[in-house]
C-alpha cells in the first residue's frame, strides 16, 4: 500500500516504473517524471487498463475511490473502459444536441415545406421565447416543468395565443430530436391542459354581399395613392391572398396570355397557382406597369427593394370606413359565396381560390388545372363586379365632403 509520502518522493527513474498499491491499482512513474495512475483488470478473459488521472491532481484517495467504482462496475459484469467512452460520448453528444442546434436542424428540414412567412415567423418565436431559456440545454434533459415555467412567462404578457404556438413548436422540435436519437420523449405532451384556454379564434373579416355594389364605388372613389386603390381592384378581381398579391413580381405577369402564374414557393399550398386574368385585371396591370415596370415588383414599397407593407390594403380599407369589417382576405369570401350562388362548379371555384383538396385521390384528380373553365369563369367575375359597380349612383367619395365632385382616376 502507497502513502502520500511515499509517492511525493519518488524520484524520476531511467526508465517507466509501477509503483503498486493494491487491488489493481498502481501509479507508473515515467522518465518524464510524471505519475500516472493505472488500474489494472480482467474483462472477458482479456487483461486491460484504465487509467484514472494524474498525479497530485487526482490525489491517493481519489484514486482509490475510482478503482473501487471500477471493480463496482465489473461486479455487474460492465467493462470500465466501455463505460468510459459511452459517458465521454454522451457528454460530447450533449454539447452537439442542444435544443437551439436540433431545432434549427429541423427547421431548416422543414423550411422548403413552409412558406417563408409561417417559417420565419417560428423561428423568431423561438430566438424570443425558448432559444435564451433552454437553448443551450441538451435536448434530452429538457423537462417538462421548465418548459412549462417558459411558457407562464409568454402567458404572463398576455400573448396566450402565442404560448400555445410556442408549445406546439416545441413538440415539433422534440418530436424531431426523438427520430433522430438525440432524445426520448416529448415533454411538451405532458403539458396538455396545463396552459390557459385559447382565445376564440377571429374569423377574417368580410362583408355580406349586399354590400358590395358600395365597396366597390368606394374603391373607384379612393383618394389614396393609386397603387393602393389598384391593388384593391386586383384583390376584387383575381381574389389572391394579399400577401400573393403585394409579393407579385413583373416575371410572373403575362399581359399577352392574360395569364399570372404564382410560383409555389409564394403559396401555401406549395404548388404554382395559375391566375387567369379577365380584360379588366390585364388593363389594372398595364396600369401598374406603366408607373412600376422600372422595378422587380409589381407593388414597390417606399423602399422600392421590397414590396409594399403587408398593412398597406389594410389600412386603406380602414380610411375607407371598414375597420373590423372587411380585410384583404374578405375579397375570397366574397368571390366564393357570389360564384357558388351563381353556379360555377365548386371544384372550378375551390382551384381559383387555391384551397388544398384533403382527399387524396381527388388530389391527384384534381391537379386538371380547369384552366379554360376559370378563365371564362374569371370574365364573368370581373363582368359581374361592373354590373355590381354600376348598381348605385349615390357614392360620396372616401376623404372628400359631400357635394364636391369625385375624379375618378
Amino acid at each position: 500500500m502507497l502513502t502520500d509520502t511515499q509517492i511525493r518522493k519518488l524520484k524520476t527513474p531511467a526508465k517507466p516504473t509501477k509503483f503498486m498499491d493494491g487491488r489493481g491499482l498502481f501509479i507508473l512513474v515515467t522518465t518524464a517524471g510524471g505519475k500516472w495512475w493505472r488500474f489494472r483488470y480482467r474483462f472477458a478473459g482479456k487483461e486491460k487498463l484504465l487509467s484514472l488521472g494524474t498525479y497530485p491532481d487526482v490525489s491517493l484517495r481519489q484514486a482509490r475511490d475510482n478503482r473501487d467504482e471500477a471493480r463496482k462496475l465489473l461486479a455487474k459484469g460492465i467493462d470500465p473502459s466501455t463505460a468510459r467512452r459511452q459517458e465521454k460520448q454522451a457528454k460530447a453528444d450533449a454539447g452537439v444536441n442542444t435544443f437551439e442546434l436540433v431545432t434549427r436542424e429541423w427547421l431548416g428540414n422543414v423550411k422548403p415545406k413552409w412558406s417563408a412567412v409561417y417559417h420565419g415567423d417560428t423561428l423568431k418565436r423561438f430566438e424570443a421565447y425558448v432559444f435564451p431559456g433552454i437553448g443551450r440545454r441538451p435536448i434530452g434533459e429538457v423537462t417538462a416543468p421548465e418548459l412549462l415555467a417558459l411558457l407562464r412567462k409568454i402567458e404572463t404578457r398576455g400573448t396566450v395565443e402565442t404560448a400555445h404556438k410556442v408549445a406546439r413548436a416545441c413538440g415539433q422540435a422534440f418530436r424531431y430530436g426523438i427520430a433522430s436519437g438525440r432524445c426520448e420523449r416529448n415533454p411538451a405532451a405532458d403539458l396538455r391542459g396545463a396552459l390557459k384556454a385559447r382565445p376564440r379564434p377571429k374569423h377574417m373579416a368580410a362583408l355580406p354581399a349586399t354590400e358590395l355594389p358600395a365597396l366597390l364605388q368606394k374603391i373607384d372613389a379612393y383618394d389614396g395613392d393609386e397603387q393602393t386603390q389598384l391593388a384593391l381592384q386586383l384583390l376584387a378581381l383575381t381574389f389572391v391572398r394579399t400577401t400573393e398579391l403585394r409579393g407579385a413580381t413583373w416575371s410572373e405577369i403575362d399581359l399577352d396570355k392574360a395569364e399570372w402564374t404564382i410560383p409555389a414557393e409564394r403559396m401555401k399550398t406549395k404548388e404554382p397557382h395559375h391566375v387567369p386574368l379577365s380584360l379588366q385585371a390585364v388593363k389594372a396591370f398595364s396600369t401598374l406597369h406603366s408607373m412600376n415596370s422600372k422595378w422587380p415588383w409589381v407593388f414597390p414599397g417606399r423602399a422600392p427593394a421590397k414590396p409594399m407593407s403587408k398593412n398597406t390594403v389594410l389600412f386603406a380599407l380602414y380610411r375607407m370606413g371598414y375597420h373590423s369589417r372587411m380585410t384583404g382576405h374578405g375579397f375570397r369570401a366574397l368571390a366564393s359565396t357570389a360564384l357558388n350562388e351563381m353556379g360555377f362548379r365548386p371544384d372550378v371555384i375551390e382551384r381559383q381560390l387555391a384551397h388544398t383538396e384533403r382527399n387524396a385521390v381527388r388530389a391527384a384528380y384534381h391537379r386538371s388545372q380547369y384552366l379554360e373553365e376559370r378563365r371564362t369563369m374569371m370574365q364573368q367575375w370581373a363582368d359581374y363586379l361592373d354590373t355590381q359597380r354600376s348598381a348605385s349612383t349615390s357614392v360620396v367619395p372616401f376623404g372628400r365632403r359631400a357635394g364636391s365632385i369625385a375624379t375618378r382616376k
